[in-house]
């Protein structure tokens, strides 16, 4: 199939690894320019190393989300080097576990700008540039704990439901305009952050990662975790004109876990 994507640009943000990366590197191989951000210069050059050594064309700058003049600054650089918009992936890494109890002011302060308003102020940066698509597309990233809390990630459980109910508000509101809003949500996931809790759940369990791993696979109907390509499948979809009557869908890439 044609996802219809050669010469687009894309700006995928925390894309320097991970879920990010996995979907810039999937937007490349299909022939769409990729922008990249995240905070590390060195990481950086490496994705963007990975891309051109598989074909792709790709450009990254180092971003603080949440800096609002940074984003801004970021969007605007993207549109200088490409010379347009055409689709926005806002991404962040999770706010850290913990609980009711353990999370003080600060750690909820950072999440609610994390997670929700960097992706306000990327959409609101974007949105003159993507006006101007004739393929516009707008992708959030939250997770699965949209539709069933995950235990120990109080934060994520909080603040990934009101990125849903933008992405759901947005695609009623910028449907006249033609550009397209959906939201994906990706399950366990094989990648560095989910080791990360899987290694703090095993402090707290008195286990071992693997077998704080075993426990998740065995509620999953598939059987296993997801590759981050096969989440950057299914993302590179949603946002290609191939989905074109798409708008407004919150989907899990979960093996099965939340049915």
């Amino acid at each position: 199939m044609d996802l219809q994507l050669k010469d687009k640009v894309a700006l995928v943000t925390a894309a320097s690894t991970g879920l990010g990366l996995a979907t810039a590197r999937q937007l490349a191989r299909e022939g769409a320019k990729v922008a990249l951000c995240a905070r590390t210069q060195a990481d950086l050059d490496t994705a963007v190393a990975q891309i051109e050594g598989e074909g792709g064309q790709a450009v990254a700058f180092t971003t603080d989300l949440l800096d609002p003049d940074q984003i801004s600054r970021l969007i605007e650089a993207v549109v200088a080097h490409y010379g347009r918009l055409d689709i926005l992936i806002t991404n962040a890494g999770g706010p850290p576990g913990g609980t009711f109890d353990t999370a003080d002011t600060v750690a909820w302060e950072n999440g609610f700008n994390l997670t929700l308003m960097s992706a306000v102020h990327l959409i609101k940066a974007a949105l003159p540039h993507l006006r101007q698509s004739d393929a516009a597309s707008i992708l959030t990233i939250t997770s699965v704990s949209v539709l069933k809390p995950i235990a120990g990630l109080l934060l994520s459980n909080v603040m990934r439901p009101a990125v849903a109910g933008l992405t759901r508000t947005l695609a009623l509101e910028l449907a006249p305009d033609n550009i397209r809003v959906n939201a994906i949500l990706p399950g366990w996931t094989a990648t560095d952050r989910v080791v990360h809790i899987f290694e703090d759940r095993a402090a707290k369990n008195n286990s071992s990662v693997e077998a704080e791993q075993r426990g998740i696979v065995q509620t999953i109907p598939l059987g296993r975790m997801a590759d981050p390509a096969e989440f950057g499948r299914v993302a590179t979809f949603l946002v290609s004109p191939a989905a074109s009557y798409m708008t407004g869908v919150l989907l899990p890439v979960d093996g099965g876990s939340t049915i």
